[in-house]
């Protein structure tokens, strides 16, 4: 696989992950991700998802993957048990998004952690112009049958940073076809489809 064949979002990941690097990617899918860092960059890539489906694809890659669900089998893993680990457009999905990111944390020296913007401004625009939930490129599934459970914005993600003392080691706002924009973010909240957040605690910085 080359990254040129990557989902935009997975691509700005790859390009943070060193390698030889130790990742364990949580909510992998269908290995998409884990596929490239394993085979091309020498990662030592784990992975775990909580869909059968996903699970199967990804033994067919030849990937180390197990069936589970990160809501409640982050637990199992040691402290500082990989470099990285990636969370990507899944922590508005989880039951307990700030327990979720912590474990993250705990486990990996770093998190890298993607989410869509509920802020950006054509959702902001849709709801008050519909007077209903919005579906766009990103968010795209009604809000009867979305994974999404949480509905932050990159302000809501920074605030919770913020409260639980972690340092950003780096913040990429971007589009839905993986285009970086370079704004603060203020800006970014308006104008950003996604962010990718990489994480560390500062006890590790």
């Amino acid at each position: 696989m080359k990254s040129s064949d990557l989902r935009p979002d997975l691509k700005l990941i790859a390009n943070m992950i060193k390698p030889s690097s130790r990742v364990l990617d949580i909510a992998c899918g269908d290995g998409e991700l884990l596929d490239y860092i394993t085979h091309t960059m020498n990662v030592d890539g784990r992975g775990i998802e909580i869909s059968q489906t996903g699970v199967n694809a990804c033994v067919k890659r030849g990937l180390c993957v197990v069936q589970g669900d990160a809501g409640n089998d982050l637990a199992d893993y040691s402290d500082n048990s990989f470099d990285l680990v990636v969370l990507s457009r899944a922590l508005q999905a989880m039951h307990r998004p700030r327990e979720v990111m912590l474990e993250l944390l705990r486990i990996g020296k770093q998190a890298i952690i993607t989410i869509p913007n509920f802020g950006q401004w054509r959702t902001r625009f849709s709801l008050i112009t519909r007077g209903r939930m919005p579906v766009t490129k990103t968010l795209n599934r009604s809000w009867y049958n979305t994974d999404n459970i949480h509905f932050c914005t990159i302000a809501d993600m920074f605030d919770l940073i913020d409260a639980e003392d972690i340092t950003v080691q780096s913040f990429v706002p971007h589009s839905a076809d993986g285009k970086r924009l370079y704004a603060n973010k203020h800006t970014a909240n308006w104008l950003a489809d996604q962010a990718l957040f990489l994480l560390e605690d500062k006890s590790n910085s």
